[in-house]
Order: C-alpha cells, then structure tokens, then sequence
C-alpha cells in the first residue's frame, strides 16, 4: 500500500517539532525513506511541502535541512497568532453550527473541571482542541490551515508551559464561547484577543540566537 506524501509530511513534521531532527539536521530522503518505510517519492514531496511551511530549508551542497529559526521569527510568529485566533473566534460568533458549540462547551466543561482539581497535564491537550475547534468553527479554510500551522510551528520554537492560573484561564475560555454561542462577533473577538495576551506568558522560546539570520545564497528565504 502506497502511504500518500501528506502522511509522510506529518510523520517529518512531528519529529521536527518533538525534537527528534534538530535545527540545522539533515533530511537525507534515504534515511527519511527508511525510518517511515516508503519510497523516496513521497519523501520529497514531503519535504518541498516542509519547506514552503518553513520548517525546512536548502542549503548549498548540503540538501534539506531542518530550519533554525531566530528568536525574532518565534516573536512574530506569537504576535501572528495573537491576530489570528481573534478573527477566527469573530468568525466562529457567525458561523458556527451546534455540533461546534457542543464539542466546545464540553471541552470547557472538562478542561474547569480538571483545572479545579490541579490536573494540569490534561490541561495542555485540551486547551489545543479547544482552540482547533473554535477554528474550525469559523468555516473559513484558508484561516483554519494558516492557524493550524501556525500552531505547529509555535509548538516547535516555544516550550508552552501549563498556566499560571488554570482555573482562570478556562472561565476565560467559557466566556468565549458564551459570546459565541450568542453570535456576538466583536465581544468573541475582544475577549479571544485578551485571551491570546494573557497566555503568551507561558510561552518559553527554545531558540538561543538573539538576531535574526543573514540571508545567504541557496537560502528560500
């Protein structure tokens, strides 16, 4: 059975944020091929999708290789977010079906109550549903792709620690979902906004070099 590019893709990806290929590394297709068991084909389509996402790059002479990013294209990357999610909780107020509402009420449900009994360690994975779901819930592709990307690569270059206050963090999130339930875009909006602000602070950055890369020949940059 031929296992399809965008399966090889997500299989590279998630060793590239876990850490398993570190900035810099090289992605040899035949090593790549090996460790998933495919051909080189899907292999390198795999990679060009990589690298338009900015997770790889080319060097001269030297092929693929996982990007290093800089401690600047982290920052903007958290700012990208901050702007994002906002519009997509606006969008959600408008566009939103009751299965979203469900599934978001639940994981709300889920995430206070285990906020309330210091179970921080669910706290992370449904903190992420929460947030693919009120994308989703805004019915717009292009928005959703770019937001779900986003998310990879923040995971990559930040290590995201539990919040401070989790209890508050989750009356936030019902709060959300009450302005969009009631199709009330701008407060979905205001408070998505306030949200993002306020969790950027559990954001650690895990790259080291302070001033962003020079440009160099056979860069995609």
């Amino acid at each position: 059975m031929r296992i399809p590019a965008h399966a090889v893709c997500t299989a590279i990806r998630d060793d590239i944020v876990s850490g398993f290929f570190g900035p810099g590394g090289r992605l040899t297709e035949e090593v790549l091929a090996r460790r998933y068991g495919v051909s080189r084909v899907p292999v390198r389509e795999a990679l060009r999708t990589l690298e338009s996402e900015g997770f790889v790059t080319t060097r001269r002479h030297a092929g693929a290789c996982v990007a290093e990013p800089t401690a600047q294209e982290a920052a903007d990357l958290l700012e990208l977010r901050m702007l994002l999610e906002p519009l997509a909780a606006s969008r959600a107020a408008r566009r939103r079906t009751d299965g979203h509402l469900k599934v978001l009420r639940g994981l709300v449900r889920l995430g206070r109550e285990r906020a309330g009994r210091g179970r921080g360690e669910d706290l992370r994975s449904l903190g992420s549903w929460f947030h693919e779901t009120l994308a989703q819930a805004s019915a717009s592709p292009g928005l959703i792709a770019l937001l779900t990307q986003t998310r990879h690569k923040i995971a990559w270059m930040y290590v995201i620690e539990t919040p401070a206050q989790p209890v508050e963090c989750w009356a936030e999130h019902a709060a959300i979902v009450d302005a969009v339930a009631r199709g009330d875009a701008e407060r979905a909006r205001a408070l998505t906004a306030l949200h993002a602000q306020r969790s950027a602070g559990a954001h650690r950055p895990r790259v080291r070099n302070p001033q962003p890369a020079v440009n160099t020949a056979g860069s995609p940059h």
